[in-house]
C-alpha cells in the first residue's frame, strides 16, 4: 500500500569538503545528540515520538508516506527487544477533547499491516496500568487529545517521560515546534535519543544546503506569500533559481504588472516580490514569472480549464495553474540544475486538468541529474500521483520544519536533543 519505504540516499555532488552557509546554524550540522544506534535497548520502555499525521478517508489511510518513513525506527526497537510505545499526533482536534474524527485507530490498523502484528491503540495511557511486552509495539492515542500538548505543559512532559526509560524524538516534521511530546517529553526523560529518520532527514539537508552543485535551483508553492515570505528570503540569497508556484505565483505576477483576476493574491505583498526580483537580479540570479497560465471560473473539481497568456486574465478568471510554455521553461531550468530544493507543487494538481504544470516539474525533477531534495505534504502527495518517489534524491517528510530549517532557525526538538545530551 501506498509507496515504500522513502529513498534516503545520500548522492555525493561535490567533492570538496562541505562548508557551511549561514542559511545553517553551524551547530545543527555538527549534531551534538545521542543516535539510537548507540543505544542498547533490551528489555527498556522506548518512546517514539514520530509523525503519524497521514491523510485518512473513510477509516483508510490514503497516502502512508510517513507512516513508512517511520518503521525504521519502530522495527529497529522491536528487534533489540525493547518495550515499543509510539505516539503521534493527527489533524486538529480541540485540544483535550477526544473525537472519533481525529483517532488513530487508522493509523494502528496500517501499521500492524507492515508489522504483521497487531499494534493495539492505547486510549487513556498517561497515567500508567497498562503492560507492553519486550518487542511488541504499541500505538497511544493522539497526544492533541491532552490538555497542554501544545503549549509543553510541564505536568503534562513529565507524564510523557514517567512512561520511558528512553525516549526517541524522530518526527522531524514537528522539531519546529516547542510542544509536550516533541520537546518537553524529552527534556524530563532519562535519556533522550534522535531516531533513524530524524538523523537521516538532518544529514541530507545539510549535504542539499552546504556547498551545493550549481545552478541551484528552489521550487517553493503553496497558497500564501506571507506564509513562506522567510524562506523566500533566505534562499534568494542562496539560489540560482527562486521558482515560485499556487497562489505565491500569483502574487509575483501581479508584481509584474498582470491582472490575476479572482486569484488568490497578497495586494499588501505586492511590493515585497518586486524587491524579491530585484534583489536576485542585481546577483545575476532570477525569478521565473509564468508567461501563461491556465485559468478556471471556480475553485472545483469539475471547472473549466482555460489556457492564456499571463496578460490576458480576465477579471473573473482564477489562475490556478502554469500553462505548457512556462512549465517547459522550467523543465529546462530544472534539466540543467545541479541542486534542486522543492517544496510545494506550482499548480492545483489534485485537479487534474490543474495538474499539467506540477506534472511536467515532478518528470523534470525525475529525469534530471541533480541531487534533488523534496519536502512538504503536497509535494509528497504529488511525488506519490506521478510515481517518481524513487527518483528523488532525498524525501523530507516534514512540511513546516522543513522550511524553517530552509530558514536557517534553530529547531526546539533539535536544541532539547543537544541538551539531553549534556545531561
Amino acid at each position: 500500500a501506498g509507496i515504500p519505504f522513502l529513498p534516503l540516499t545520500t548522492t555525493t555532488f561535490v567533492s570538496s569538503p562541505f562548508v557551511l552557509h549561514s542559511i545553517i546554524p553551524s551547530k545543527e550540522f555538527n549534531m551534538g545528540f545521542i543516535k539510537l544506534k548507540d543505544l542498547d535497548l533490551a528489555g527498556k520502555r522506548v518512546l517514539i515520538r514520530a509523525d503519524l499525521n497521514v491523510p485518512v478517508k473513510d477509516g483508510k489511510v490514503t497516502s502512508d508516506a510517513r507512516i513508512a518513513a517511520s518503521m525504521p525506527t519502530i522495527e529497529h526497537c522491536a528487534k533489540a527487544g525493547a518495550k515499543v510505545q509510539v505516539m503521534s499526533h493527527r489533524g486538529r482536534p480541540k485540544e483535550g477533547k477526544k473525537d472519533e474524527e481525529n483517532s488513530m485507530q487508522p493509523i494502528a490498523d496500517d501499521m500492524s499491516t507492515k508489522l504483521g502484528t497487531e499494534v493495539p491503540l492505547i486510549a487513556d495511557y498517561l497515567d500508567g496500568g497498562f503492560d507492553v511486552a519486550n518487542g511488541q509495539v504499541v500505538l497511544f492515542e493522539n497526544v492533541r487529545f491532552n490538555e497542554g500538548e501544545k503549549k509543553d505543559c510541564e505536568t503534562l512532559s513529565k507524564k510523557y517521560a514517567a512512561l520511558c526509560d528512553v525516549f526517541v524524538m524522530d518526527a522531524f516534521g514537528t522539531a519546529h515546534r516547542a510542544q509536550a511530546s516533541t520537546h518537553g517529553a524529552g527534556k524530563f526523560a532519562p535519556v533522550a535519543c534522535a531516531g533513524l529518520l530524524l538523523s537521516n532527514e538532518l544529514d541530507n539537508l545539510a549535504k542539499a544546503l552546504a556547498e551545493p552543485a550549481r545552478p541551484m535551483v528552489a521550487i517553493v508553492g503553496g497558497s500564501k506569500v506571507s506564509t513562506k515570505l522567510t524562506v523566500l528570503e533566505a534562499l534568494s540569497e542562496r539560489v540560482d533559481q527562486l521558482v515560485v508556484g499556487g497562489g505565491i505565483a500569483n502574487t509575483f505576477l501581479k508584481a509584474m504588472g498582470n491582472n490575476v483576476g479572482k486569484s488568490l493574491c497578497e495586494d499588501d505583498l505586492v511590493d515585497t516580490a518586486k524587491a524579491l526580483v530585484e534583489k536576485m537580479k542585481e546577483r545575476g540570479a532570477d525569478i521565473p514569472i509564468a508567461t501563461d497560465v491556465v485559468c478556471g471560473k471556480e475553485f472545483s473539481e469539475t471547472a473549466e480549464a482555460t489556457l492564456k497568456a499571463s496578460a490576458d486574465v480576465a477579471d473573473d478568471d482564477m489562475i490556478f495553474d502554469i500553462g505548457p510554455d512556462s512549465a517547459k521553461d522550467l523543465a529546462d531550468i530544472i534539466a540543467k540544475a545541479g541542486t534542486v530544493i522543492w517544496n510545494g507543487p506550482v499548480g492545483v494538481f489534485e485537479f487534474d486538468q490543474f495538474g499539467e504544470g506540477t506534472k511536467t516539474v515532478s518528470m523534470a525533477i525525475a529525469d534530471s541529474d541533480c541531487f534533488s531534495l523534496a519536502g512538504g505534504g503536497d509535494t509528497i502527495a504529488a511525488i506519490q500521483k506521478y510515481d517518481i518517489y524513487d527518483k528523488v534524491s532525498y524525501i523530507s517528510t516534514a512540511g513546516g520544519a522543513f522550511l524553517e530549517y530552509l530558514e536557517g532557525k534553530p529547531l526546539p526538538a533539535v536544541v532539547m536533543l543537544e541538551e539531553a545530551a549534556k545531561k
